[in-house]
């Protein structure tokens, strides 16, 4: 009898505690839940993006065409997604309050590229060559018309923008 009473309140006390139920049970399905849908990435805040303005050298011989390309920095500690693409990337050359160059004059086949930024880190865009020239809108069918930039020491400027964002500070280069 003994026995079937110890069967009884066993029974009793499973039906009431319910082994694998309870708050354990809920916080390993919220786990699993968020395991299997994965993080929602949202997209760049202009506060979370820092631009910095590159090029291959310092300084460039006579004949030598600077290479010209965007760090984008993540300075946020979250993930998050931002539109790289060419179709937002701009560059712009200047020698004091000049504008001697803008990419965006005479670029075509512009696309959207969007990319993950972790947070923290640093993604770079390709170099794109300056060919030292002044641009114009109404030179781009005709670029050998356009005027070449002098050499002999002169310093020159780059300043990158992603959208409406734009680089702090420019990146400072010297044609010879």
């Amino acid at each position: 009898m003994l026995g079937g009473v110890l069967a009884v309140i066993a029974v009793v006390v499973l039906i009431i505690v319910r082994p694998g139920f309870g708050a354990n049970q809920a916080s390993t399905q919220d786990e699993t839940d968020a395991m299997n849908q994965g993080p929602t990435l949202g997209t760049c805040l202009p506060s979370q993006i820092e631009l910095v303005a590159r090029t291959d050298q310092n300084s460039y011989d006579s004949g030598m065409n600077p290479q010209l390309w965007m760090g984008i920095r993540n300075i946020s500690t979250v993930h998050c997604v931002v539109d790289v693409g060419t179709d937002v990337q701009r560059y712009e050359i200047s020698s004091g309050d000049d504008l001697i160059w803008n990419s965006s004059h005479c670029q075509t086949d512009s696309v959207p590229f969007e990319v993950t930024l972790l947070a923290g880190s640093e993604q770079e865009t390709v170099a794109i060559p300056w060919d030292r020239t002044r641009s114009a809108v109404d030179t781009c069918a005709t670029p050998e018309t356009r005027p070449v930039m002098q050499g002999g020491g002169t310093s020159y400027h780059l300043r990158v923008f992603l959208g409406d964002l734009e680089s702090a500070e420019t990146r400072q280069f010297l044609l010879n």
